[in-house]
């Protein structure tokens, strides 16, 4: 297990594990960036965005006082969103630009957001309406239960990264930029959300850069999120579905595209070294 108490900074985190799901009702009022949505679905956004408007009336029923008060799960999450935004905050000053900070979110089952209704279903997703990321940690349950990922706290801490990514591309207008980019040329919407993805994947292999020097890490360890992020590959997740492997449908890149650029932030640290842009 990595030595996340060598990292002192602490980001915002709202622990709703133990409230009633908040369901039915809400309307999609923006963009939801995830981890991979295809994880679950087998889909695309448009079945995201269906989950997150469409969300069938659940009660609570778990034993909820387990999560009274902070427990170990909400620290390291506090921990790692703490680093990351340090990180965050360091680049941004050099360009002279202002970083602020996402807030995350961990629930059970389904919780009211800015973008709707945040579900197990949908998995680990960035709101960029309210600045919020959503998190039900028995997502990673599913990533090596059904997808063979080695799973591990390097590994949620890399879908935490990633998600962080994505309020990062939100603050530096990137996200806008596509989506101007998806308008003026719909055919391109595919292969721009890849773009869009394989980034994200960049920017929380910077944030593993930021800290490897920091005794955080055992060897090795780092190979657990280059794991999870060709788990949630869109080759590897239409295999498990039994479907045909259709590069067209992609969303979020090959495994072996997610591990590239992952690798290429872990490696370099640069903001410009993640570009994923430049070809077009």
């Amino acid at each position: 297990m990595a030595r996340w108490d060598n990292l002192k900074n602490r980001g915002k985190v709202i622990d709703r594990r133990g409230a009633a799901p908040l369901v039915g009702g809400i309307g999609v009022a923006g963009v939801v960036l995830l981890l991979g949505v295809n994880f679950l679905l087998g889909g695309d956004l448009g079945d995201a965005i269906e989950l997150l408007e469409q969300v069938p009336v659940q009660t609570q029923t778990q034993d909820t006082s387990k999560f009274e008060g902070a427990d170990d799960y909400e620290v390291f999450a506090s921990t790692v969103l703490g680093s990351n935004n340090s990180m965050w905050q360091e680049v941004f000053l050099s360009q002279n630009k202002n970083y602020s900070e996402p807030t995350l979110v961990l629930f059970r089952g389904a919780t009211a957001s800015g973008c709707g209704t945040a579900t197990s279903q949908v998995g680990p997703h960035y709101c960029p309406v309210d600045e919020t990321i959503y998190l039900d940690e028995t997502f990673f349950d599913e990533l090596t239960n059904r997808f063979g990922a080695r799973g591990g706290d390097v590994a949620e801490a890399y879908v935490i990264g990633h998600e962080v990514a994505h309020h990062v591309q939100n603050q530096l207008g990137i996200m806008e930029q596509v989506q101007r980019m998806k308008t003026n040329n719909p055919r391109q919407s595919n292969e721009l959300s890849v773009l869009l993805e394989l980034q994200a994947d960049c920017f929380a292999g910077m944030w593993a850069h930021s800290i490897r020097d920091r005794n955080v890490f055992e060897p090795g360890e780092i190979a657990e999120a280059m794991d999870a992020a060709a788990a949630v590959g869109d080759d590897r997740i239409q295999e498990s579905a039994g479907a045909q492997v259709n590069p067209e449908r992609w969303t979020h890149g090959s495994s072996e595209q997610r591990v590239e650029w992952f690798n290429r932030g872990f490696e370099t640290g640069l903001l410009e070294a993640c570009n994923t842009f430049e070809a077009i």
